[in-house]
């Protein structure tokens, strides 16, 4: 079953559900602003990501400005900024097995169901 991370807020998330459901993809959505992932879900997640957890961050977060940017932190720092602050998790995420994008563009969405 897919996965998706999801904020309904915000257009790209949106998008990326719109696209799910027209391609006629199953999923599940995790929003996860209400259940927060904890650090050892986050670690698994860049895993299937294949990123460093500060390309997981949203830097451009009014809460990432004013209390990390410029700060050196260990990956696990940001883990924990992430876990304690969701709204700094990139999104949409989807999920698929072992491996997971940043789905903000449908081409990369397209490609990723190709595999």
């Amino acid at each position: 079953m897919i996965e998706v991370y999801h904020n309904p807020r915000c257009g790209k998330s949106r998008n990326c559900l719109a696209f799910l459901e027209n391609t006629n993809q199953e999923y599940k959505i995790i929003k996860y602003l209400d259940e927060t992932p904890d650090a050892e879900e986050l670690k698994s997640l860049l895993k299937k990501l294949n990123l460093n957890a500060i390309e997981l961050v949203r830097q451009k977060e009014k809460i990432w400005i004013e209390n990390f940017k410029n700060t050196t932190m260990t990956d696990d720092a940001i883990i924990q900024a992430m876990v304690a602050n969701p709204i700094l998790i990139e999104r949409p995420i989807i999920i698929k097995g072992n491996k997971a994008i940043i789905a903000r563009e449908t081409d990369k969405m397209e490609a990723f169901f190709k595999d």
